[in-house]
């Protein structure tokens, strides 16, 4: 779909099916675009300091995607003959980790479909240690 010699991941379609959002490294930060689909036309950048895993609300009225901190993020959406993007909102801080190569380049979250929720997908202990006892019954016995 689209050629450049930027990296782009983790494309969304629109749920009527016209507009395409996606991660590209192009500004030298990951950044979230959206431009029409399937015809690629003039692309719109909706991150600003940094932007990944774009997901769309099950009406296409709103896009969340993962500030570079990762802050969850919203912009309202109004299609018609062009999109218009409105104000980013910051949610909530999220669990994700953001580290690594494009955070791994797989989406960790996925709203519902009216986007009052989101679930995702997050290690139980980030910064946690395990201990393991080994031959507990013979301590308790002692």
């Amino acid at each position: 779909f689209l050629t450049s010699p930027f990296n782009e991941f983790q494309a969304q379609v629109s749920p009527d099916g016209r507009w395409i959002a996606y991660a590209s490294d192009e500004s030298g930060i990951w950044e979230v675009y959206v431009q029409s689909f399937p015809t690629p036309g003039a692309k719109r950048a909706v991150s600003s300091g940094g932007g990944s895993e774009p997901q769309w609300r099950g009406d296409g009225k709103e896009l969340f995607y993962l500030g570079a901190d990762g802050t969850l993020m919203s912009v309202d959406v109004e299609a018609g003959a062009s999109l218009q993007v409105s104000r980013r909102r910051a949610l909530f801080r999220t669990p994700i980790p953001i580290s690594g190569e494009m955070y791994a380049r797989r989406n960790h979250y996925i709203p519902s479909v009216d986007g009052q929720r989101f679930l995702m997908n997050t290690p139980e202990h980030p910064q946690g240690s395990i201990t393991m006892v080994v031959n507990w019954r013979a301590r308790v016995a002692n």
